[in-house]
């Protein structure tokens, strides 16, 4: 039996890019808002956090912005971030602190998933941090520009300590990680088993777009070679949600995040 209470998406900010980075080889010329999400879940026994949005100090600190978004580093420029969009702000609106989070499980490595890393550990945050080994290991071999590895150190320069993981995993009662590789390594979704309504299944960004879930579609960046393997993940999710009846949350698409309750209602 689940022991999820609670699930709340959060909009930790949007970003604006050509929207064949979501779609591969399609939608080359046309801009797209992209929302990005992080996910609070709270079981029975604890509150785990699905990815943690952008580093806060990179959009909004000019010599950091120039550094991580000027246009030699980010075709696009720097996400649209607000402050209340941080997620401490978003944990005190519900009248919780950092230190209440117990697992960090982050989906993948890039800068708009696991920047708000340092922000989380100076406000208190403790909790363990889960990520793939296959992902992490990537990252460390320098396979993966889209991870800017300052977000990989606290303000003191110390590494993350990461709880690694493989394959799929109970992450709690009701909440299981699912591995979906091809955008990166070691990419993980997440199946969540809500108590009174249908489950969700987070797709994270093995399907940015429900363009991606609905025509089975690539993201448009993947890891190399890792195209076959991101069109296999897209089809995993989909035969999962047909096993399970839940229903697939698309990481990046605006329509669909507008479509979800507003915070600080909850899926129960």
């Amino acid at each position: 039996m689940t022991e999820v209470r609670k699930l709340w998406p959060l909009l930790t900010a949007t970003h604006r890019y050509d929207k064949s980075i979501s779609t591969w080889q399609r939608g080359a010329g046309t801009m797209i808002e992209a929302p990005i999400l992080a996910y609070l879940i709270e079981t029975a026994n604890g509150r785990i956090l699905y990815d943690v949005g952008c580093d806060y100090a990179k959009i909004h600190v000019p010599h950091l912005r120039a550094r991580y978004y000027d246009a030699s580093a980010n075709n696009f420029g720097a996400p649209d971030m607000r402050d209340q969009q941080r997620i401490p702000q978003y944990l005190a609106r519900l009248g919780l602190l950092p230190q209440e989070i117990d697992v960090l499980f982050i989906g993948h490595l890039h800068f708009d998933h696991v920047g708000g890393l340092k922000e989380l550990k100076r406000a208190g945050c403790g909790a363990e941090i889960h990520v793939h080994r296959a992902e992490l290991e990537a990252v460390l071999a320098g396979a993966d520009a889209s991870v800017f590895s300052d977000d990989l150190v606290d303000d003191a320069g110390a590494p993350f300590q990461f709880t690694l993981q493989a394959d799929d995993y109970e992450v709690a009662r009701g909440v299981n990680a699912v591995t979906s590789p091809g955008h990166t390594a070691g990419h993980m979704s997440m199946l969540i088993e809500l108590a009174k309504g249908r489950s969700v299944l987070i797709a994270g960004d093995a399907a940015d777009l429900q363009e991606n879930l609905d025509d089975e579609v690539a993201p448009g960046g993947f890891r190399e070679g890792g195209h076959d393997e991101a069109v296999a993940s897209i089809r995993r999710l989909k035969a999962l949600s047909r096993d399970t009846g839940a229903w697939i949350w698309p990481n990046h698409d605006m329509t669909f995040y507008r479509s979800l309750q507003p915070f600080p209602q909850a899926y129960e």
